[in-house]
């Protein structure tokens, strides 16, 4: 049985769905360090930060304290995350982060700042980790290794319901256009661009249900030879 399990992918390809999931039946803790780029972002929005501004958003990262803990509500949340002990979970997930996160997650002192968190956590096992960069950066060492991929379209289609439910207002061309330049970003940055580990499971989600993909995942655990 794996003991640090990644899973990477673009967003929306269903690695939070599957790594919540999965952490919950093998008794892991689940960490989306997605969360910590987020709150980065979001802190900054707060502070009247220019995105722009890469030294002052390094510093911002080195500074705040980032706390990430099994859900403190039920509300639906998979987790609870913490700036300086102030619950901001579903702030990080507004519209105005979404289409900041990317600048933010592709500086190289953020990205330091909070990899090197993230691999101090990692390390201990019983864990599954997701993110865009876990396979290949923060746990090149994972037991298992998986990729999650689809369709740029899909993808928007499935971020563009879960704001629909959250009650946000907005429009599917608007969810495409910001998952189309978050690829590009995510997958052209110098340091740490989205793509799949060596040695990483691929599997394309476009057309399978959530609980498809988790037996898939199931089976792969369980077969010595995967």
């Amino acid at each position: 049985m794996p003991s640090t399990i990644a899973i990477d992918g673009p967003s929306a390809s269903g690695k939070s769905t599957l790594g919540g999931l999965l952490a919950e039946h093998l008794g892991y803790i689940y960490f989306d360090t997605g969360v910590m780029y987020r709150a980065v972002t979001w802190e900054a929005i707060r502070r009247g930060i220019p995105i722009e501004d890469e030294p002052a958003l390094t510093r911002l990262a080195q500074e705040i304290v980032i706390d990430v803990t099994r859900p403190t509500a039920a509300d639906g949340r998979q987790y609870s995350v913490f700036i300086n002990g102030e619950d901001v979970t579903w702030d990080l997930r507004r519209d105005e982060v979404d289409k900041a996160v990317s600048p933010v997650s592709a500086y190289p002192g953020v990205r330091a700042a909070l990899t090197q968190q993230q691999r101090r956590i990692g390390q201990g096992g019983h864990i599954v980790m997701v993110g865009r960069d876990i396979g290949t950066v923060v746990l090149p060492e994972a037991e298992l290794k998986l990729y999650l991929t689809a369709s740029l379209e899909e993808r928007a289609r499935r971020r563009y319901l879960e704001k629909l439910q959250r009650g946000e207002q907005v429009t599917y061309e608007e969810v495409l256009e910001t998952l189309r330049r978050r690829d590009e970003i995510d997958s052209s940055r110098a340091v740490a661009p989205l793509r799949p580990a060596d040695d990483a499971i691929i599997i394309d989600t476009e057309n399978l249900g959530v609980q498809e993909v988790f037996q898939c995942v199931l089976e792969i655990i369980h077969d010595p030879e995967h």
